[in-house]
């Protein structure tokens, strides 16, 4: 895959059509919902620099306020600079202090055993070493942790299982990566985070679409048509999408279901959680 992949324009063009303001007041207002109706004020997330947590941040202190947004930012020694650096601004432009966390000490503790670990393993070891670092912060402040994954990352799996995608809430999982960066200028995001390489900053030089092969902009038209639209192979190829890149992200999606879905209980009983015993969170009957 690559640059080069057949797309149709229109296509794209309907995934940025997304008005803007009005998902904006519909997630502040989901947001708010299911965060007060657990019994929370105050929520905590991952600021990494990037545009999602940083979209993230901002949707939160539209709702609660900044003083109950607990951003922290969790570098390591190889992590570019400028993903502190941006980290910090978007918590100084929200008016909040962010929380500095450096994951080097107990990641290289652990890879001191396992010199010859791949860096996707370590890559892995660090995101989930995040999340334990902001479920210890929940707990602190009593704070409701927020996921910061957009949907093109849901569907193609890409995250990290127990990393990343560990939350209570995903408040931008249903925003495309091109709808969330229209959402994230339409909230004052700072310009040098919207426009700026996407990365997960996993180890030096790393890039999301060098890693996937292909941009987001031809994710996104091929994942809307298939998904939103429900387009079958044959149609998404006579409509324009190259057939190999179209294989390859049915390929994706499909492979990495997994990750969308709790953990499997394999049944025993007449009832069984997630298969018969189905009553809503909130029930108190």
């Amino acid at each position: 895959m690559n640059a080069s992949n057949r797309y149709p324009e229109a296509s794209l063009a309907q995934v940025q059509a997304l008005d803007t303001r009005a998902a904006v007041d519909v997630l502040c207002r989901g947001l708010g919902r299911e965060v007060r109706r657990v019994g929370f004020e105050k929520v905590v997330l991952g600021v990494s620099g990037g545009l999602d947590s940083a979209l993230v941040a901002y949707l939160a202190a539209k709702v609660f306020g900044a003083e109950n947004v607990i951003m922290v930012c969790m570098p390591y020694t190889t992590s570019n600079p400028d993903s502190l650096a941006h980290g910090q601004l978007v918590a100084r432009e929200l008016g909040a202090p962010a929380h500095v966390e450096a994951i080097g000490p107990q990641i290289d503790a652990y890879f001191e055993r396992h010199g010859d670990a791949s860096e996707m393993r370590r890559g892995n070891k660090m995101a989930r070493e995040r999340m334990t670092i902001l479920y210890d912060y929940s707990v602190e402040h009593r704070a409701l942790v927020l996921g910061t994954s957009n949907k093109t990352e849901l569907l193609l799996g890409y995250s990290t299982v127990f990393g990343d995608s560990a939350c209570a809430i995903m408040p931008i999982g249903d925003l495309y990566k091109t709808q969330a960066r229209s959402v994230s200028r339409f909230l004052g995001v700072p310009d040098v985070i919207v426009e700026k390489a996407p990365s997960a900053d996993l180890w030096e030089g790393q890039t999301d679409e060098e890693e996937l092969g292909y941009t987001y902009a031809q994710a996104d038209a091929l994942l809307y048509e298939m998904v939103d639209r429900r387009k079958g192979r044959a149609t998404l190829v006579d409509m324009g999408f190259d057939a190999e890149f179209v294989d390859e992200v049915q390929r994706r999606v499909r492979n990495n279901q997994f990750k969308r879905k709790m953990p499997v209980i394999l049944k025993l009983s007449a009832r069984t959680i997630d298969k018969d015993f189905l009553y809503p969170r909130d029930w108190t009957g």
